[in-house]
């Protein structure tokens, strides 16, 4: 809540304000001027676990540019206003790897706080010419039995993908591969 300062209609900073809401008193940063409130609703996240259909039914994971660490993980992107889960996960599909997505299952919904998301996440069978955007350094293939799930976020999808597939998955620690 601390990086949005501005009141979006009338530009007067927001105050962190107790108002009575339907569930009780709540704390929001709200407009002294016009009332306006920042209600901090979680943002949906698409998440892809991608099984390339054409590599043995490999897994897609990459790293994303931005990131100092060598982790990779699936390929996420924001809804676009008008589309739905669907047509937004395959468009991020194609974006991301130029895969084109053949059949895509619900995985899951998964609230991520630390980054007030929510996780909708799919597992796409794609295929085609792997070519990525800017946004990604490089990716991996892996056997789905070799990938080690990271314990939030997108890694509930994998694991969940994992016991689809009769693979219990294991969880890597993540203070010991930050620090690597």
């Amino acid at each position: 809540m601390a990086d949005f300062r501005f009141c979006p209609q009338c530009a007067t900073p927001l105050a962190l304000r107790e108002e009575q809401e339907d569930g009780g008193p709540k704390a929001r940063l709200r407009c002294p001027a016009c009332d306006f409130t920042h209600w901090n609703n979680p943002t949906p996240v698409l998440a892809a676990v991608i099984e390339c259909a054409d590599r043995d039914g490999r897994i897609l994971l990459a790293r994303n540019a931005a990131w100092k660490h060598r982790a990779f993980a699936l390929i996420t992107g924001f809804m676009e206003a008008g589309e739905s889960t669907e047509a937004g996960i395959a468009r991020e599909v194609k974006e991301e790897t130029n895969l084109d997505a053949e059949q895509l299952n619900l995985l899951g919904v998964w609230d991520f706080q630390r980054m007030n998301q929510v996780i909708i996440a799919y597992h796409v069978v794609a295929r085609g010419d792997i070519v990525l955007s800017p946004e990604l350094a490089e990716y991996k293939l892996f056997a789905p039995g070799d990938i080690v799930c990271w314990p939030q976020g997108t890694g509930q999808a994998m694991a969940t993908f994992l016991r689809s597939r009769g693979i219990e998955p294991t969880f890597m620690d993540m203070a010991t591969r930050l620090a690597s």
